[in-house]
């Protein structure tokens, strides 16, 4: 069947933007073809800088026909409802008559002939390029339409033939169907014509743009990897510059060049910052792992030279950049980063919860206060490095390379004289800033990063700036998931609470309002994410985090951990069915008697064996329960409660609770408010589905 070739060509589409725009336009055009009853079998998108392409294969020639029934009177009805009824059907209309179980009616039948598909395909288009969604998009001239950059011209190709067609974008501006094809900006500037995607493809070629990103993508890899291999060294993997690189070439050269040596005692990280952020330059390395004095950048243009004018080029570039960042690292290192602290004062954290310089105050007292549960923690050390967490805020270099922060901290730390500990918990502080994000385990490191996270949290929860829906503009989120990382891949016993009270306290003012129970709840659901990829159920750490008090996420984890295992079995399923009706039994005549049953059953009113049986069950349940749980042996207290399974299946079997005798009947349901409130010892088992 025929294809289809579309091609959006423009000026440069930033590189980031590419990938979801061609994917949006092949949603955009699919959607269009189904809306016009044309099917298809396989649509394949591709992107350059300048051009986002579609070729969808299996498009039919036409629309397909339509058939419309419609139901009139009855064949013997009166004359002037059967006129009326033909007089309501269009031109064309086969008047049929059916027999059906409610005797012979008129049926109206009317075929609609499918239109070609190269007329239906202008409007699909142009509604296509209406709708392309944009994270940032322009208007240019008095055109009405948004797009991302300016529109230049539209190739549709169909069946070999370039469909004509145009469309209004407002003002009087209209964008008409080409059937020139533009190849590369410089090396390829005269247009072509196609009639398939296979000239297509091909014409780019020679006409220096490779289309499929993959295959630039490749192509860059390879390249770097081989340049490297010769030179005796190996390539930084950079996943994510490769990606936007391979987004601002079409025809991808790789090149390498050097770095003057007198730029190579500036550390690492501000060499490879400044080629990546500003040039787009890939580090190489030596075979040791350490920074080698070259480096590796894409061209958009094949040289007559071999590239020699281009590496010089960007060699020159690079010299002033570097230049620069030498300066800001000279510079930085004459005074101490302790006399640079006082300039924290000066820069607001936030209007309502004061300076830079505040919050490193608060964080000093927090973390000193974190030490104590963090083994191996010296509370001197801690101290230092909380003075210094935030003072390479002001320098030069943090300045002009703000993603540098913490790191230059380490440098500038180390330089002035301090401890190893004290330097990585400054570079370390910020950490884990996601799921899969470098999570620190030094002493000094831990304190350091959850106090500056708890301090943030707690104070923005006081002045009631909590996200919202998908709203998180102080990455509060992100924060909550890093204090969850800090607690339990270090197995710290931090009462969490009570460090939200120290938190609060510090704050003063501001902190008198603070909630720490809505905080607490907002852990449980970061912790309910954290844990979801794991296959921890949901409801399960709701379960524990419902009993008054649980704090501790250790020891909350391992409730969850013995209450998954425990309810995976054949007697925590069974007793869970039987909690569960004993609870919905006291509820209902709790409801209904405007009282609550929740006192221990009198021994001397159980009347049957199998209630005094239950009794006895509970008394010594709850005497193992409450011993495994205060030794934190939680897989001894569902063990505990498992003995319960059987006392409790008879007990329903052969007990009737709402029993004429008011006394007997009060008394076996707070018997049955006892097994309800045994099971809650370990966890809310109200809160566990099914």
């Amino acid at each position: 069947m025929p294809e289809l070739l579309v091609e959006l060509f423009s000026e440069e589409i930033p590189a980031r933007m590419q990938k979801r725009a061609s994917d949006d336009l092949k949603r955009l055009v699919t959607q269009g073809l189904n809306s016009v009853g044309l099917e298809f079998s396989s649509c394949e998108t591709y992107f350059t800088t300048r051009r986002l392409a579609l070729v969808v294969n299996g498009v039919p020639e036409k629309q397909p026909t339509v058939r419309e029934e419609r139901r009139g009177p009855r064949s013997d009805a009166p004359e002037k409802a059967i006129n009326g009824f033909k007089g309501s059907l269009p031109a064309g209309t086969v008047i049929e008559e059916r027999e059906t179980e409610k005797g012979i009616f008129l049926y109206g039948v009317v075929e609609r002939q499918g239109a070609d598909t190269d007329s239906v395909m202008p409007c699909v288009i142009a509604e296509t390029v209406r709708k392309l969604p944009w994270q940032k998009s322009m208007r240019w001239g008095t055109s009405d339409l948004r797009y991302v950059r300016p529109l230049q011209s539209v190739l549709c190709v169909f069946n070999g033939v370039p469909i004509r067609g145009e469309f209004d974008i407002g003002s009087d501006v209209k964008v008409v169907f080409g059937e020139q094809v533009f190849g590369h900006r410089f090396m390829a500037p005269n247009s072509f014509t196609v009639t398939s995607s296979q000239d297509y493809k091909q014409g780019l070629i020679n006409a220096k743009v490779m289309l499929d990103p993959t295959e630039r993508r490749e192509k860059i890899e390879n390249d770097l990897i081989a340049l490297a291999n010769d030179a005796g060294l190996k390539i930084r993997t950079d996943p994510s510059l490769l990606d936007e690189v391979t987004g601002l070439v079409e025809w991808p050269v790789v090149l390498l060049g050097t770095i003057d040596e007198e730029f190579m005692d500036v550390p690492d990280e501000v060499l490879i910052t400044s080629m990546r952020s500003h040039q787009k330059y890939f580090s190489l390395l030596n075979e040791d792992g350490s920074l080698a004095p070259r480096f590796g950048v894409v061209s958009n243009i094949e040289a007559d030279d071999g590239g020699k004018a281009i590496v010089a080029g960007n060699e020159r570039v690079l010299r002033a950049r570097l230049a620069d960042a030498k300066f800001f690292w000279d510079q930085d290192r004459k005074d101490s980063l302790g006399s640079k602290a006082s300039s924290l004062k000066g820069i607001i954290f936030h209007a309502k919860l004061g300076s830079l310089g505040e919050k490193i105050d608060r964080v000093q007292s927090l973390a000193t206060s974190i030490a104590s549960f963090v083994l191996g923690a010296d509370r001197e050390q801690v101290w230092s490095a909380a003075r210094l967490a935030k003072v390479d805020l002001v320098t030069d270099m943090v300045g002009e390379f703000p993603e540098l922060q913490g790191v230059m901290g380490r440098y500038y730390a180390r330089h002035d004289g301090e401890s190893r500990e004290v330097s990585e918990a400054i570079a370390d502080h910020y950490a884990p800033q996601g799921p899969n994000d470098h999570c620190p385990n030094a002493p000094i490191s831990v304190c350091v990063a959850l106090a500056d996270k708890i301090d943030t949290l707690v104070g923005f929860w006081a002045i009631d700036e909590k996200p919202t829906g998908s709203r998180d503009p102080y990455a509060l989120r992100r924060a909550a998931l890093g204090v969850i990382r800090l607690i339990v891949e270090n197995k710290l016993r931090m009462p969490l609470l009570t460090v939200f009270g120290k938190a609060a306290a510090l704050y003063g003012d501001p902190g008198k309002s603070f909630q720490s129970e809505g905080l607490l709840g907002f852990f449980a659901d970061r912790l309910k994410i954290h844990l979801r990829e794991k296959g921890v159920r949901h409801d399960l750490i709701t379960a524990v985090f419902a009993l008054s008090g649980e704090d501790d996420l250790v020891r909350l984890l391992a409730r969850v951990e013995a209450l998954t295992t425990f309810i995976a079995s054949h007697d925590g399923v069974n007793l869970l069915t039987a909690y569960k009706r004993a609870a919905n039994i006291v509820a209902i005549e709790e409801k209904r008697d405007h009282v609550t049953y929740d006192e221990k059953a009198d021994r001397n009113l159980l009347e049957q064996d199998e209630e005094k049986a239950m009794a006895l069950a509970l008394d010594e349940t709850i005497r193992k329960a409450v011993s495994a749980i205060n030794a934190e042996d939680f897989e001894g207290a569902m063990g505990a409660l498992s003995a319960l399974r059987k006392t409790v299946d008879i007990f329903f079997e052969d007990v009737k609770v709402n029993v004429d005798n008011t006394k007997i009947r009060i008394n076996r349901l707070k018997l049955l408010s006892e097994i309800r409130a045994t099971m809650n010892l370990v966890a809310d088992f109200t809160q566990i589905e099914g």
